[in-house]
C-alpha cells in the first residue's frame, strides 16, 4: 500500500512540474474610448492577437476620460495606456510612463477647411474671422489647426475667435456663415463630406503629419514585460494591425503600421503647440 501510495504521489508531484505556470495579465485602456461595451467591440480583436503574440492575458481597462487614465495608473490599476499625441505630453509630465511603441496613421495631419466657394481663400482672410476647433485638446482638431494658423502670423484668439464645437454642428454652423473654418483632420474631412455631399469644401492650410499615437507602459511594470510587448510588435505586426482593424473607429490606423523605436523629443511639437493656445505647462487635459 506504502509502495502505490508513493507512486501516485510521485506522479502527482510530476503533473505539477509540468502543469504551465498561469499567465501574467497586463491591463490595457484606451484613452478616446469610454465604456467596457465599445472598448472590446473596438479593441477586442487586437487584445486577441496580442494575447497570441505574447502570451499574456490582456484585460481591457475601460476609463471615463484621459484624466481617469492618469490617476488608474498613478494607482496602479492600469499598466499599459493607448492615447494620442497631445495626450502623450501630459502622461509624461504627471507620471513615468514609458514609451513601447508607436501607432502610426497614415495622413494624420491637421487642416483649415473653408467653403470653397466663399470669400475665405487664404489663412491670412480668417483675421477677425471665426475659427471652429472640434474638440478640445485634440491633437488634430485643436493643436495642430491653431498652430498651423500661429505659423501663418494669427495668433490664437487674438486675431481671431476661437470657437470650441464639435465637428459636425461646427460644418454646419460654416455652411450658414457664423464661422468662417473649422480645424480638422484628412479623415474628418472625407466624413464630411460624406456627410454634406451637396457642399463644396477647400483647405486653406495644412500642417506637417503629427506625431504617432502610442503604447505607453507605467512605470511599475516589469522590463521584460515591455519588451515581451514590444517584441510582440515587432514580430507580428501584421497580425496585430489586423486584430486592430476589426473595430469600426479604429479604421483611421487602416494603412498603418507600429514603431517600435519611439523618441520622445518627436513630440516636442506637440508641447510647442500648447504653447501656441496659452498653455505651455501642459500638465493637465484640456477641457476636463
Amino acid at each position: 500500500m506504502k509502495f502505490w501510495s508513493w507512486i501516485a504521489g510521485a506522479a502527482l508531484a510530476a503533473g505539477l512540474a509540468v502543469t504551465p505556470a498561469a499567465a501574467e495579465t497586463i491591463r490595457l485602456a484606451v484613452t478616446d474610448v469610454e465604456g467596457m461595451e465599445q472598448l472590446q467591440r473596438e479593441y477586442g480583436g487586437f487584445v486577441e492577437e496580442l494575447e497570441k503574440a505574447t502570451g499574456l492575458k490582456v484585460e481591457l481597462t475601460p476609463v471615463n476620460n484621459r484624466t481617469a487614465a492618469v490617476e488608474a495608473m498613478r494607482a496602479e490599476q492600469v499598466d499599459f495606456v493607448l492615447t494620442g499625441p497631445a495626450e502623450y505630453v501630459v502622461f509624461a509630465k504627471l507620471t513615468e510612463a514609458k514609451p513601447v511603441v508607436g501607432w502610426h496613421r497614415p495622413d494624420y495631419f491637421s487642416q483649415l477647411v473653408v467653403m470653397a466657394e466663399g470669400d475665405i481663400k487664404t489663412l491670412a482672410d480668417l483675421k477677425g474671422k471665426k475659427v471652429a476647433f472640434g474638440e478640445v485638446g485634440s491633437t488634430s482638431q485643436q493643436l495642430g489647426p491653431a498652430q498651423v494658423l500661429a505659423d501663418a502670423g494669427l495668433k490664437y484668439n487674438v486675431d481671431y475667435t476661437a470657437e470650441i464645437i464639435k465637428r459636425n454642428v461646427a460644418i454646419e454652423a460654416m455652411i450658414r456663415g457664423d464661422v468662417q473654418a473649422v480645424g480638422m483632420n484628412l479623415s474628418h474631412l472625407r466624413s464630411v463630406r460624406e456627410k454634406f455631399p451637396g457642399q463644396k469644401f477647400a483647405v486653406v492650410g495644412r500642417g506637417p503629419d503629427l506625431p504617432n499615437d502610442i503604447l505607453i507602459a507605467a512605470s511599475y511594470v516589469k522590463p521584460e514585460t515591455i519588451e515581451a510587448v514590444r517584441k510582440a510588435f515587432l514580430e507580428n505586426g501584421d497580425a496585430l494591425m489586423a486584430g486592430v482593424l476589426k473595430g469600426e473607429d479604429t479604421q483611421k490606423y487602416n494603412g498603418g503600421y507600429f514603431v517600435a523605436e519611439v523618441n520622445d523629443k518627436d513630440y516636442d511639437m506637440v508641447r510647442a503647440m500648447y504653447g501656441t493656445i496659452g498653455v505651455p505647462e501642459f500638465s493637465k487635459f484640456l477641457g476636463e
